[in-house]
């Protein structure tokens, strides 16, 4: 926490601390002190216990050396002057250790001079309690109402309507405003304001069946307005009856009823804009229900009361700054007034009936009463302090009545007077449960700066973590030395839980990506958390078993849980999964950046809400100053909301290396540095930038290229000169992204553009898939001749409107699948492989190759020169699409996988069947390789570790033949030739050399098949292509 302070307020503070010695087993503090101060260990070893209420002591964590031990409840209550003794939390010496004492009270000396750093203080406190101890007890422990008291008491504000005096234009009064007995029915015509001849006031007008009575104070207290104010606030109330609206009161339609049923009749008519005076008589002739000529003032006053309270309550200095700022609700019963998940959230204070308090089971669709909010007390303070969603629903259940000040009006309250969050904040501790209490001892919350690793493979495991922002890496080191990526963590996801549930040492090495901010769970806690509610454990039985269960589906890496209303892939190895920033840099000034973040966002937009955010857009919406390094806490509070409302945010640089391009490179999860593919590949200087500050985020190579223009090349020489980039894609764009535009015209041409959704086929929305983790992967496999039919699938796909964002394929699979990547289009893939099979049967050509058997029959030249002549030199980067083949290397006996280098060589390696063709030996490293499918004839596993989301997998294997002929003990060549030639004989059915070895192929892998076909990510097809032989490939046309 206070990290956030600038210099003089730090030194400021540092006058107060003062040092403490202990000896092994005295005492930090114990239970009865006053619990007002934080302490920082300098060296030693403390403990922190827990009494139990028998009175046994537990180790709820071990503090180490450059740890605290405070509660910031304790500091909150410090500093809202309500401090309180340790309860049940002492601190004990486990060796002679150092402590830093700093008393609490040295902040209030520091606020006077600086209020404004106050706010500051308590909303990362609020954050704090509402990120770590809510979000990790609840969303992970699946506590809930465990974490609120509910001994709170009530305050009597007003006599209850059936206690009302005797007069009867108090019950009236309060019958306009529909709190008093519930049997009767409310006038259900409008009833025009009513004045009272004495107070020229207008009293809020009764619209039919709305639920909530909208009150302008400013109009009690002025008297006549003009009609340009009434009109006004007539056009308030009437819009945001009418439609969601962005003005505070926008609350009102949502708090109208559920069933939309009931909304469409809530009718608003005009309002008369003149101001109409009426005799008593006349009034109670014109209106069929006798309300009584004080029904303005006495509204009126009761709002008047009410604001006193609230006055009281929040410890306003000057009562006319909630003038204009409160509105008096009057909500039905069984109405919602905010939902869980909510952003626009207001502050409720309840003035009679109650507000009862729900929140969503975690397993269970379910919700659980939290607490009750009685007269005078508030809700919704917590989220309107924090700015985060709310974290329950808000439900009357009974007519209530109850002021709501919107958040924008609490804020601009916050401005004038910066101690109201003193109280306010104070409202918000007295609902905790003492065990809340607890745990905010013992739960810590650390930042870790990007590139500092969180914890290492082999270390000892004590706690457990949960990543609240940022992103982090798992590593694992092999025996060998070699080191491999498990996952990546998101906002949300559980880090080292299966290890310290097990006590087990560190499995992985854990880096922070990008700063990232964590909350520690130590194991004490966890195990003092369990024994006390027991339902926690099987919380954490079922987050293990789901973590085993990912294993069993030979899923590896670290269980991801559902982030916060985040959907997270079920296997994180695919370190795309659960992005959620993603920062643009050009390569060059040539790049038109703005027009391609723009093409990006609409294509993003079609997965999730998008927000793009550029210097510019930050100016205009957190003022000029917002890049300041003054405002750094307050403009990453604000990017972290963002980040949390929004499935990706999209960071657009600046061209140059401004504060700007710092900050976005700092926030990235992933870096798409955006360059032309009709450029020279030289380094853009934001790019040598990114070399020297060891950036740590995914970095992504993105080539834009011209609709008309050539297909890719070169792509070798950029990725050469980029180290740093861990892949590429190619863009193809529209006209419009290259069309030189002002600013201005630009932004009114993609108005436009958005209008229309999304084409699922460009290459914009394949990059917005492969961003979100949604991409699909076509995986063809062997099989010689039969793989012809890989076209027709091809063509299927294209004309149910399936998108393919990546291919790959083993023997004739590579061989088709590399085709598609190049021309993406069906109908010239199979005019070139027409081409290719037709000199595949010419026996010509065949019986020219044939070579002195010793290593295959054939010497493979004219193999080779087939499929040379069909790709040419092209390289495996240089596809439109991400492409990879399998090879059997025979050298290492292990399987490859080629995503780059010479196409034409890995397909022919990929295509290798042995007996027939010589194996080819790697140009890379030498190592002899054979066709991929002796180990992987369908590799939709190695798709999906690429990132691929679905994978559409088409098998053309050979399939079990059970009808062969038993010849005996041996076959002779020339007795099945004779069989052959001679049309008498019987024929007999022996499999050839080809066939036998496209089944061996079949055979090793048929486990593998198994895995893909049941796994849940895989579509596998099967075309009828079983009669066809491996090398049929004279009837290409019949098996297409």
């Amino acid at each position: 926490v206070l990290g956030h302070f600038e210099k003089p307020l730090f030194l400021e503070l540092c006058k107060h601390m003062v040092f403490q010695q202990c000896q092994q087993g005295d005492y930090v503090f114990r239970p009865g002190q006053p619990d007002t101060s934080i302490y920082v260990l300098q060296d030693g070893k403390l403990e922190l216990l827990l009494t139990e209420p028998d009175g046994k002591e537990t180790v709820m964590k071990e503090v180490f050396p450059g740890d605290s031990v405070h509660s910031l409840l304790s500091i909150l209550d410090v500093i809202t002057g309500h401090q309180r003794p340790y309860r049940t939390v002492c601190a004990r010496a486990a060796e002679d250790s150092t402590v830093l004492r700093l008393p609490v009270e040295a902040f209030s000396a520091v606020f006077e001079k600086y209020p404004e750093s106050l706010v500051r203080v308590v909303q990362i406190i609020m954050v704090r309690l509402q990120r770590v101890t809510f979000l990790a007890l609840h969303n992970y422990l699946g506590l809930t109402n465990e974490l609120f008291s509910h001994e709170m008491q009530p305050l009597r504000l007003f006599p209850q309507p059936s206690h009302a005096t005797r007069t009867s234009p108090v019950r009236h009064g309060k019958r306009g405003l529909g709190a008093a007995e519930e049997g009767r029915e409310r006038p259900t015509e409008l009833i025009e304001p009513l004045k009272a001849g004495v107070l020229d006031a207008p009293a809020p007008p009764l619209l039919s069946r709305c639920i909530s009575m909208p009150v302008d104070i400013s109009g009690i207290q002025k008297g006549p307005r003009s009609d340009f104010d009434m009109a006004y606030e007539r056009g308030r109330i009437s819009v945001s009856l009418q439609e969601d609206s962005t003005s505070p009161l926008a609350a009102f339609s949502r708090s109208i009823s559920h069933e939309p049923k009931e909304r469409k009749s809530v009718t608003v008519e005009e309002q008369p804009s003149g101001i109409y005076r009426y005799s008593c008589e006349d009034e109670s002739a014109a209106v069929d229900c006798p309300f009584e000529p004080y029904q303005g003032r006495q509204t009126s006053a009761i709002f008047e009361a009410a604001k006193q309270e609230l006055v009281k309550l929040m410890k306003v200095e000057d009562p006319s700054l909630l003038n204009n700022r409160v509105l008096l609700h009057h909500a039905k019963a069984g109405t919602v007034i905010a939902r869980q998940g909510d952003q626009d959230v207001s502050l409720h204070f309840v003035l009679w009936g109650c507000l009862h308090v729900y929140q969503r089971m975690i397993d269970k669709a379910e919700d659980v009463c939290l607490f009750l909010t009685q007269p005078g007390e508030m809700v919704g303070q917590l989220a309107v302090l924090t700015g985060e969603p709310l974290i329950f629903t808000i439900k009357a259940n009974r007519d209530c009545t109850f002021l709501k000040i919107s958040k924008s009006d609490f804020y601009e309250i916050m401005r004038e007077q910066p101690s109201v969050v003193l109280s306010v904040a104070h409202t918000v501790v007295t609902r905790m449960s003492p065990f809340v209490r607890q745990m905010d001892f013992a739960i810590d919350w650390m930042a870790v700066e990007a590139g500092r690793a969180l914890y290492r493979q082999g270390d000892k495991s004590d706690c457990t973590y949960i990543a609240l922002n940022g992103r982090l890496r798992s590593v694992i080191q092999k025996g060998s030395g070699k080191k491999e990526l498990i996952g990546e963590y998101g906002r949300g996801d559980l880090i080292g839980v299966v290890e310290a549930l097990t006590r087990q040492p560190r499995a992985t090495t854990v880096h922070a990506v990008r700063d990232t901010e964590l909350a520690k769970l130590p194991e004490g806690t966890l195990n003092n958390i369990k024994r006390r509610y027991p339902q926690v454990v099987t919380r954490l039985i079922h987050l293990l078993s789901q973590k085993i269960l990912g294993n069993l589906q030979q899923l590896r890496g670290p269980f991801a849980g559902s982030g916060l209303g985040m959907a997270s892939s079920s296997e994180p190895t695919n370190p795309t999964s659960n992005l959620s920033t993603v920062a643009v840099l050009p390569v060059c000034d040539d790049v038109p950046t703005a027009a391609f973040t723009l093409e990006l966002k609409h294509a993003l937009n079609a997965i999730g809400p998008t927000l793009l955010l550029t210097s510019d857009i930050i100016r205009a919406r957190l003022g000029s100053s917002a890049l300041d390094s003054i405002h750094e806490y307050r403009l990453s509070g604000w990017l972290a909301q963002q980040e949390d409302i929004h499935r990706i945010v999209l960071y657009q640089t600046d061209c140059t290396l401004t504060p700007w391009t710092v900050r976005c490179i700092r926030q990235a999860d992933c870096i798409l540095i955006v360059g032309l593919g009709d450029q020279e590949p030289a380094l853009g200087e934001l790019e040598q930038m990114l070399e020297n500050t060891a950036v740590r985020a995914l970095k992504q190579l993105v080539l834009l290229h011209r609709e008309d223009g050539p297909s890719p090349s070169r792509t070798v020489e950029w990725l050469n000169m980029r180290s740093w980039c861990s892949g590429h894609l190619h863009i193809k764009c529209p006209r419009r992204v290259f069309s030189r535009r002002s600013p201005a015209k630009l932004r009114e041409m993609y108005e436009k553009v958005f209008a229309k959704s999304a084409d699922r086929h460009s290459d914009f929305s394949r990059l917005a898939r492969v961003l979100t983790g949604n991409t699909i992967a076509l995986v063809l496999g062997g099989g010689g001749a039969r793989g012809c039919s890989h076209i027709g699938v091809i063509k299927a796909m294209e004309e149910a409107g399936i998108p393919i964002d990546m291919v790959g394929g083993t023997s004739i699979g590579s061989f088709i699948g590399a085709l598609y990547a190049e021309e993406r289009s069906a109908v010239r893939t199979k005019q070139r492989a027409r081409e290719w099979a037709k000199c595949m049967n010419s026996v010509f050509a065949t019986v020219l190759d044939l070579t002195y058997p010793i290593t295959s029959m054939f010497s493979g030249s004219a193999f080779n020169a087939s499929i040379n002549k069909v790709f040419q030199d092209k390289q495996i980067e240089d596809l439109w699409l991400p492409y990879f083949n399998v090879t059997t290397d025979i050298t290492a006996s292990a399987m490859r996988v080629h995503t780059d280098g010479s196409l034409w060589r890995y397909v022919r390696a990929s295509m290798t069947l042995s007996g027939y063709l010589p194996p080819l030996c790697d140009p890379k490293d030498g190592n002899l390789l054979m066709d991929g499918g002796y180990i992987n004839n369908l590799p939709a596993d190695i798709a999906r570790n690429m990132g691929a989301k679905t994978v559409i997998a088409i098998d053309v294997g050979s399939q079990d033949e059970t009808d062969l002929c038993n010849y005996g003990d041996s076959l002779s060549g020339w007795w099945l030739l004779w069989k052959r030639l001679n049309p008498w004989a019987e024929k007999v059915k022996v499999p050839d050399m080809a066939e036998i070895q496209s089944r061996l192929a079949y055979v090793s892998c048929v486990r593998q098949l198994e895995v893909v076909k049941s796994s849940s990510y895989c579509e596998y097809i099967r075309p009828p292509i079983d009669r066809f032989k491996t090398m049929d490939f004279g009837k290409f046309d019949e098996i297409y």
